[in-house]
């Protein structure tokens, strides 16, 4: 199935996956997987088994390791009670009988759960058949309500998420109502599994994580160039959008990220370190170090919007199990940018932030989706605030008339914010561009500038991000153009192979013609068979390939092979220059 197929008949899916009713079809299944293993494996202790996004999982301390013949074996008893069409029951006990209905199972993870609820809270349980479960629901009305699923993967996954816990095995799986849904489902994964940045970047030599730096990426040459030529465009464009460029420590004091917040709601993610006998901390965050930045002189109300960005190099302690290669690391670079604006400049500024993104996204061939996330449980601030920064939000987006999911709750500690979700050529989203609207921050920082009247008044705030962060999203294009990409972005434009060594003089001509043009461009010379090297070449994915041999050096050109055009034949050298630069100039896809 071709990524143009995928797209087009996974509209279904994409309806499936967006409505809530799919996270009640999931967490059903994920209790037919927990009965089908309890059938099968009757010592297995349950942990716990929610929906998550594409799917579910159920976490089990078994002593006996699942392997693939195993998830077999369970999908096919999976099957046996999805066709016995078992009701699902809700009942309620009170705390105490609860736990004694658990103990009485031997299911001492759900004690524990009971045990981390109020006194008086009456706990709910469903039932279907022989199994019950500790849950909320809701649930399916019956078994037979599932009709079409998929055990995925196993892995270990810590009680809790804590590392101090026992390890238990987790299964993966996904469901979906049709049969023709779990098959499109199936052939992403199949198309995702080829694109995988991890074997792309190691293939083209882009990127390396050791033993010695688990979660800190290395760029190699080949990768700096995709990373130079984002940067450099991120340069240009911020520059030609009135933004100025700073530089912030990623280390300050301690006492700094109490004044933040990021103390209260941040500190399990930071890392510590004394200098001189005084605590400091490796910043998670770019944003204090925008602020003293402002605070460092007094500004006109003359003087608004200030627009500082930052690629700021960040630190965020993660889990050993939840790092994936460029996707979720413990160092990286965000785009980051600081906004301070007068009030009456907020609508303005995000719907410029919003142009932004928007021009970005659509240079890459990414559509997007949109969502507005409100207020949280531990926000700063007050409610009236946070109305005023959230109307801002909506106001904007709705002047650009603009579709977008309200996310109640999950608004930054500081800020409701705009979450832009881009979608690659798969159908898979992911999370990137954020525009965030602050009133705590400048109050804790005491920011101020001269208004009109002569008083002091406080600004306003925005942070926001692109790309977000530069490791994760040179991970998606790689997966996005399955490492074929365009010719502005690639980290080796042009390949020169020679068919014999004696025709390497013409090759190192042609590539110092080419890197005066200020292309990137590569010579294999070595003594190697001609269809070895190509073959090489096309599993580097670099756009053109040249072939140079006897007939080239006489006529003084080069014969071309394209990544997307396949021969292109011969041409002479200043022909296909311009070629290359016209392509470049209009960044093509």
């Amino acid at each position: 199935m071709n990524n143009v197929e995928l797209q087009e008949n996974s509209q279904e899916y994409k309806t499936f996956q967006a409505d809530k009713e799919s996270e009640v079809f999931r967490h059903t299944t994920s209790h037919i997987l927990a009965q089908a293993v309890k059938h099968l494996f009757p010592d297995a202790k349950l942990g716990i088994g929610p929906a998550i996004e594409n799917g579910f999982y159920y976490d089990f301390d078994l002593e006996h390791r699942f392997t693939e013949e195993d998830l077999t074996a369970i999908e096919k008893e999976m099957k046996k009670i999805a066709k016995a069409n078992l009701p699902l029951e809700r009942f309620e006990l009170p705390r105490e009988d609860a736990i004694n209905f658990m103990q009485e199972k031997g299911e001492p993870y759900k004690v524990e759960l009971i045990n981390d609820l109020p006194e008086d809270a009456v706990i709910s349980f469903y039932k279907q058949g022989d199994f019950t479960d500790l849950c909320a629901g809701p649930h399916k009305g019956s078994t037979a309500a599932i009709k079409a699923f998929k055990l995925t993967s196993v892995a270990g996954a810590y009680w809790r998420g804590n590392e101090k816990n026992k390890m238990l095995q987790r299964i993966y799986g996904t469901s979906f109502p049709k049969q023709k849904m779990l098959n499109e489902y199936l052939a992403m994964l199949e198309e995702a599994k080829k694109r995988d940045h991890r074997k792309i970047g190691k293939e083209m030599d882009l990127f390396a994580i050791y033993e010695e730096g688990p979660g800190f990426p290395f760029f190699l040459p080949r990768g700096m160039n995709i990373r130079n030529e984002l940067e450099a465009f991120w340069r240009k464009s911020h520059a030609e959008r009135g933004y100025e460029e700073i530089k912030t420590p990623l280390i300050l004091s301690e006492a700094l990220w109490h004044t933040s917040g990021h103390w209260d709601h941040y500190q399990n993610n930071m890392y510590f370190t004394k200098i001189d006998e005084g605590d400091f901390a490796i910043k998670p965050m770019n944003c204090p170090g925008a602020l003293l930045v402002y605070k460092r002189k007094m500004y006109s109300y003359r003087d608004f919007p200030i627009r500082l960005g930052e690629l700021g190099q960040v630190h965020r302690h993660e889990l050993s199990g939840a790092l994936h290669g460029l996707m979720r690391v413990r160092t990286f670079t965000q785009d980051d940018a600081h906004i301070f604006m007068l009030p009456e400049q907020i609508k303005e500024e995000i719907v410029g932030v919003i142009d932004f993104i928007d021009y970005v996204y659509k240079l890459f061939g990414f559509k997007y989706h949109v969502e507005l996330s409100t207020r949280p449980e531990d926000a700063m601030g007050s409610e009236e605030d946070w109305e005023l920064a959230t109307n801002g939000l909506r106001e904007a987006l709705e002047e650009k008339g603009m579709k977008y999911i309200v996310n109640e709750g999950d608004g930054a500690f500081y800020g409701p914010k705009i979450d832009f979700h881009l979608e690659d050529c798969i159908g898979r989203t992911w999370q990137c561009g954020t525009i965030q609207l602050d009133f705590q921050m400048p109050q804790r920082f005491d920011l101020t500038y001269v208004g009109s009247d002569g008083e002091k008044h406080r600004p306003v705030m925005i942070h926001r991000v692109i790309f977000g962060s530069i490791e994760r999203f040179i991970g998606i294009l790689i997966e996005h153009f399955a490492g074929k990409f365009p010719l502005w972005l690639a980290p080796v434009q042009v390949k020169i192979l020679t068919v014999t060594e004696k025709f390497n003089e013409y090759a190192y001509k042609l590539e110092n013609i080419f890197k005066e043009k200020g292309l990137r461009v590569e010579v294999d010379g070595r003594n190697e068979k001609i269809g070895y090297k190509i073959r090489e070449a096309r599993n580097q994915r670099d756009p053109y390939i040249l072939v140079v041999g006897e007939k080239e050096v006489e006529s003084g050109t080069v014969s071309v092979r394209s990544s997307k055009e396949g021969e292109l034949g011969e041409m002479a050298v200043s022909e296909f220059i311009a070629r290359l630069c016209r392509e470049i100039e209009a960044r093509a896809n």
